[in-house]
C-alpha cells in the first residue's frame, strides 16, 4: 500500500491533453441561437434531457453546456426539470424496453412546438448496444425525431451547430 501510495505522489496524473476551444466560437454559437430561439418562439428555448439507457458519456457532454466553461444560461439557453415546461427534448442512449413507455409519457407531456433531437450514435441506431434484448432500438422507434446530432458522445459545440440547425430550419 505505501508503495502504491508514494508512486502516485512521484508519477504525474494520466490525463489527456486539453484540446482548444475557441471561446469566441462558442459565444457566437451561442448567441446565435439565442436570436433563432427569441424569433422563433418568441423566448428563450428550454431544453429537458431524458437518458432513454445510455452509456453517460453523452450526458457528461450535454452537461458540460452549464458548467463555467460554456453557460449557456448567460445566452438564454437553459435546462430545466419538467417536460412540461421544455421545447427540446436531448434523448440519449438506445431505448430500453424498460424506457419506452417513459419516454412516451415525457413527450406526451412536452408543450407544443416540440422537438426531439436523438443526441450521440446510440439514441440514432442503437449504437453498441443495437440487438440486445433489452434494447427497443434508437429513439425513432418510440419518437418522432426532429435532429440526429452524431458522436460517441458529441462535442458541446456539435450539441450548439445541433440546436442552431433545428431552430433555423423551416416549419
Amino acid at each position: 500500500m505505501r508503495k502504491l501510495l508514494l508512486q502516485s505522489l512521484i508519477r504525474a496524473p494520466l490525463t489527456e491533453i486539453l484540446t482548444k476551444v475557441d471561446d469566441a466560437e462558442i459565444a457566437d454559437l451561442a448567441s446565435k441561437l439565442d436570436v433563432a430561439s427569441r424569433r422563433r418562439l418568441g423566448r428563450s428555448l428550454s431544453i429537458r434531457e431524458v437518458d432513454a439507457g445510455s452509456c453517460n458519456g453523452c450526458e457528461l457532454e450535454i452537461h458540460a453546456l452549464n458548467n463555467a466553461f460554456y453557460d449557456l444560461e448567460r445566452f438564454g439557453l437553459k435546462f430545466v426539470a419538467s417536460p412540461r415546461h421544455a421545447d427540446v427534448l436531448f434523448v440519449t442512449g438506445p431505448v430500453t424496453k424498460n424506457m419506452c413507455q417513459a419516454l412516451e409519457r415525457t413527450y406526451s407531456a412536452t408543450p407544443s412546438p416540440k422537438w426531439v433531437v436523438a443526441v450521440g450514435d446510440c439514441a440514432i441506431d442503437g449504437g453498441l448496444f443495437a440487438g440486445s434484448y433489452a434494447v427497443s432500438g434508437g429513439v425513432a422507434e418510440v419518437l418522432p425525431v426532429n435532429l440526429y446530432i452524431r458522436g460517441c458522445p458529441p462535442r458541446p459545440q456539435d450539441l450548439l451547430r445541433g440546436l442552431l440547425a433545428l431552430l433555423e430550419t423551416p416549419t
